[in-house]
């Protein structure tokens, strides 16, 4: 089902046969993000993901839309920590046409100075936007304070300040950097032939850079202590996001990390839905997620909720980690977590766009296809004891970081609950 080929290049090209679709879904993904950035850099990769729209020699902003949209399909992009990815969809016997257009911008935008003074107004007021919604503004306060004074910390889009600094010369130096061969993957998921996509890709990077994958700096976090952060605002519910530092994507726990989220608060059977939605009504929305990096990771409990139950909601949320850690969980509550897991799995894995994004993800995060079955295998092997083992490695106050966005105008009586655990 998986082909995976090397150009001479470095240019890497991967492909999931899917051939009872009637889509094919392309992606170009580059080892490039918001980690890769010096301080002085910091939104530049997410400032060239612009750019690649704004015109290339032979098309405007308006023909790179129309080129993809007048086929039935559409195009999008997004820059992440350690990666950027552009990605379009139409149907399979569109493929050349997808191709032509994205390698166009791949090689040869032109980052003209007018267009990059207009993108540059456009990312401010993106910028503005996320400030004004707390619900997201409160994991840039945690990213902030859970990494700090380092790229992973940093906002992928920058600062209104950094913005201002991010000229052409600098831009297209990031690009040169770090948009080459050996640093991009062609991926395509759908009714695709994987000799006829390297033939053709193939013909058209003769003129791609070789270049190299660069690396980047380790994370780091010296706190022994609960770190506590506020954004004091005047606004109606209190937005908290608790950031619990784990391990690295290539670490063996984090099958049990996977597992151990969905108790605790992905879905709404989980733990945390349960006490706090469903049995205290404290709180409208309640979630929980990971993220998994090279070097590091996290767990991040999010939660929206009136600003006098902060402090009986963290209470519940502490009694509900260390309940993890002292007790394993049920087998049939492991059972419905692991099949939900496999579940959500195997329902994204039957789209184009979901498969191409997992196979990207694959290539640049780990260098390699680990096939869907043995990842499933991984997550079924996990025991009860396992997950409560990932819970007492990981769940110590030490490793708490608390963001608030909030209308209250201090918060240092909060760290007693941070303790709780």
């Amino acid at each position: 089902m998986y082909q995976l080929t090397r150009l001479d290049n470095g240019l890497r090209i991967a492909t999931a046969a899917m051939p009872h679709m009637a889509s094919v879904s392309l992606g170009f993904w580059v080892g490039v993000g918001g980690r890769f950035e010096s301080a002085d850099l910091s939104g530049a990769s997410h400032f060239i993901e612009h750019l690649l729209f704004k015109g290339t020699r032979k098309r405007s902003a308006r023909q790179i839309s129309q080129d993809v949209e007048g086929l039935g399909g559409y195009l999008n992009a997004f820059t992440s920590e350690e990666n950027t990815c552009f990605f379009a969809k139409a149907g399979h016997d569109r493929l050349p046409d997808l191709l032509d257009v994205l390698f166009d911008m791949f090689l040869h935008s032109r980052f003209d100075p007018a267009e990059i003074r207009k993108e540059r107004e456009v990312i401010k007021e993106e910028v503005a936007m996320y400030r004004d919604q707390p619900q997201h503004y409160v994991h840039e306060l945690l990213n902030a304070a859970q990494w700090p004074d380092q790229p992973l910390g940093r906002s992928i889009t920058g600062t209104i300040k950094n913005l201002d600094q991010l000229n052409r010369s600098a831009l297209l130096n990031h690009q040169r950097s770090h948009y080459g061969a050996a640093n991009t993957f062609v991926v395509a998921a759908g009714r695709v032939s994987h000799p006829r996509l390297v033939a053709e890709v193939a013909r058209l990077t003769r003129a791609f850079p070789p270049g190299s994958r660069h690396p980047f700096a380790p994370a780091f976090n010296p706190a022994q202590q609960p770190v506590l952060t506020l954004d004091s605002r005047e606004i109606e519910q209190t937005q908290l996001a608790l950031g619990i530092r784990t391990c690295s994507r290539h670490d063996p726990r984090r099958y049990a990390l996977r597992l151990l989220n969905t108790i605790l608060g992905e879905n709404m059977s989980s733990r945390l839905f349960q006490i706090l939605r469903e049995d205290t009504g404290l709180t409208y929305s309640i979630s929980s997620s990971l993220s998994f990096f090279e070097d590091v990771g996290d767990l991040v409990i999010s939660a929206g909720l009136d600003t006098g139950n902060v402090p009986k909601a963290l209470t519940l949320l502490a009694k509900e980690l260390s309940r993890l850690r002292d007790k394993p969980p049920g087998k049939a509550e492991l059972a419905r977590a692991r099949d939900y897991v496999i579940g959500q799995s195997n329902l994204s894995l039957e789209g184009t766009e979901h498969h191409m994004m997992w196979l990207g993800e694959q290539l640049l995060g780990y260098g390699k296809i680990t096939r869907p079955a043995i990842l499933k295998r991984a997550l079924r092997q996990v025991t009860p004891a396992q997950i409560q083992s990932a819970a007492r490695d990981f769940f110590h106050p030490g490793l708490l970081t608390l963001a608030l966005v909030s209308p209250l105008k201090s918060a240092g009586h909060l760290q007693r609950y941070l303790r709780q655990l």
